[in-house]
């Protein structure tokens, strides 16, 4: 069974784990997941900078995980 992403895993290893995280959130207004200062940072973090707010970070990590 595949480790259950949260809103601290990092969104490097997330996009190493899940072949369609960068769909989902791009989707989300994440467009800047490429950048390699993005690979070091949290879900959290990242949609923090993005203006999202917990309610919005548990919906996407709660996406994530349903693969």
């Amino acid at each position: 069974m595949a480790k259950k992403i949260t809103k601290k895993t990092k969104l490097g290893n997330l996009l190493k784990a899940n072949e369609k995280a960068s769909e989902i959130l791009f989707e989300s207004g994440m467009s800047c997941i490429g950048c390699s200062m993005a690979t070091e940072e949290t879900i959290e973090q990242g949609c923090l900078a993005h203006g999202m707010d917990k309610k919005d970070i548990d919906k996407l990590v709660e996406k994530l995980n349903k693969k």
